[in-house]
């Protein structure tokens, strides 16, 4: 693969992905903070990578369990940088059940797996329509 063309699917990827989840929050919450473009935008390329390494062929399931640790463990680590170290404050989730530390919590661990799953499929036909990639085929067949 071109290393040029490479570098314009991820930047464009990094960039619907943090627009995405930036207006998403202001939609639900009605604020965000600039670090929550940056983690959108990572994971909407993670959605990706995951799906090429696995040539769109694994099961849909396991994709998105695959993406919701990757999103879920993106989310601690940002959290204790942003609001533990920095004091930004951007999130708590200490008022929410299944908690750790108030940075992530089970609630928003299964909005997120919708949020992936979305992902997952937006991601690959966005390197289908603009990039001309070869047009993912997901199998949502229920099988270990």
């Amino acid at each position: 693969m071109d290393y040029m063309k490479k570098i314009s699917e991820y930047s464009f990827l990094w960039a619907v992905g943090g627009c995405l989840y930036y207006g998403f929050e202001i939609l639900f919450r009605g604020f965000s903070h600039w670090t929550m473009f940056v983690l959108g935008g990572i994971c909407l390329m993670f959605f990706a990578m995951q799906g090429r390494m696995v040539r769109w062929q694994d099961p849909f399931w396991r994709q998105i369990v695959r993406c919701i640790v990757f999103v879920t463990g993106m989310e601690f680590i940002t959290g204790i940088i942003v609001n533990k170290w920095l004091h930004l404050g951007v999130w708590d989730y200490s008022s929410l059940p299944f908690h750790l530390f108030g940075q992530i919590c089970l609630p928003f661990a299964l909005i997120f797996s919708a949020l992936s799953a979305a992902g997952i499929l937006l991601s690959g036909y966005i390197l289908h329509w603009v990039y001309g990639e070869e047009r993912p085929k997901f199998t949502f067949k229920i099988h270990v």
